[in-house]
């Protein structure tokens, strides 16, 4: 099974903060765009990790031309149609940029969507650009046609709390506002992610799929508790075990893996190929989805990690 999210990279400033340099990445099968990949770096307001640097803000593309993907090419011929860079920032400081690659072929359902509030054009938060590959017309305009109020549908919840919404059954819930389009479309995973920005705007990414194309074999949402010192499962989907709400896991920070301290402690978000050597939970759910890949994603909340996304790919 493939997920949507077909790569992953982590692109890191250089020492002289001039350049952004390749951290890690996972490519699956596309090992010719990541071979591609690993010996590349971008300045600012250069390729799409450098477009987002600059901005100071998620950067999505719904299609690859040379003008603004440097490696157009190597994506189309392994079969990547999509991707979004999200920038990181800790102590004011660009600390990451992670980009996320989507596929599309004739199996392939899924959606890649960048919602954003800016306070000074509206209240609402409203969708700024997607990718919608392979799904009906239909279930594209009417989500742009969407105005949310905080709070209100899965973009306007992540936004509100500040904290990642994830659903195994989008179509189903309440909470998914699009629940009948999504069906007709064939979509039934959702993840709605706060994104970082060192704008005056708030962005929240939203990652759609069927289960064809899960997005992504497994997905985890992991609360830093901050008085006890402690990660605490709060939800989650798996392909093979399903639901995760009613998994019961915390385990103290001085027991986790050294990228997962690093993470909560710096902010950085961290990303494995061999998620199964990790000790402790994540390396049993790598096991468990079959898997190796394993991408974490930190939420801040005025600079300190309230939580943390972990995708196993």
């Amino acid at each position: 099974m493939k997920s949507f999210i077909r790569a992953a990279e982590i692109w890191l400033p250089a020492q002289d903060h001039t350049l952004l340099e390749f951290g890690a990445g996972l490519f699956g099968d596309a090992l010719s765009f990541g071979a591609l990949s690993r010996s590349m770096c971008f300045g600012r307001a250069e390729g799409l990790p450098g477009e987002a640097w600059e901005q100071g803000h998620p950067v999505l593309l719904k299609q690859f031309d040379e003008l603004n993907f440097r490696r157009a090419g190597a994506a189309h011929m392994a079969g990547l149609t999509c991707a979004v860079a999200l920038p990181f920032f800790h102590a004011g400081e660009l600390s990451a940029v992670v980009t996320l690659l989507g596929g599309d072929d004739q199996a392939s359902q899924g959606a890649m969507e960048l919602w954003r509030n800016d306070p000074r054009i509206s209240s609402d938060i409203t969708l700024l650009d997607g990718y919608y590959g392979g799904l009906p017309p239909a279930f594209e305009q009417l989500s742009r046609d969407a105005y949310l109020p905080r709070g209100m549908g899965l973009p306007g919840m992540a936004w509100q709390r500040d904290e990642a919404v994830m659903l195994g059954q989008a179509d189903a819930s309440t909470s998914f506002l699009r629940g009948e389009a999504a069906t007709d479309a064939g979509i039934c995973r959702a993840m709605a992610l706060p994104c970082h920005s060192s704008t005056n705007a708030s962005y929240v990414l939203m990652l759609l799929s069927g289960t064809s194309t899960p997005v992504a074999r497994r997905m985890e949402r992991w609360v830093h508790d901050r008085n006890t010192a402690r990660l605490v499962l709060a939800g989650g989907h798996c392909e093979v075990q399903g639901d995760l709400g009613n998994v019961v896991t915390a385990l103290s920070l001085s027991d986790v893996d050294a990228p997962i301290r690093q993470l909560v402690s710096e902010g950085v978000p961290t990303l494995t190929d061999a998620a199964q050597q990790w000790t402790g939970p994540w390396g049993q759910a790598a096991a468990k989805a079959g898997v190796q890949g394993c991408l974490c994603l930190p939420v801040l909340v005025e600079d300190k990690v309230t939580e943390f996304v972990a995708l196993y790919l």
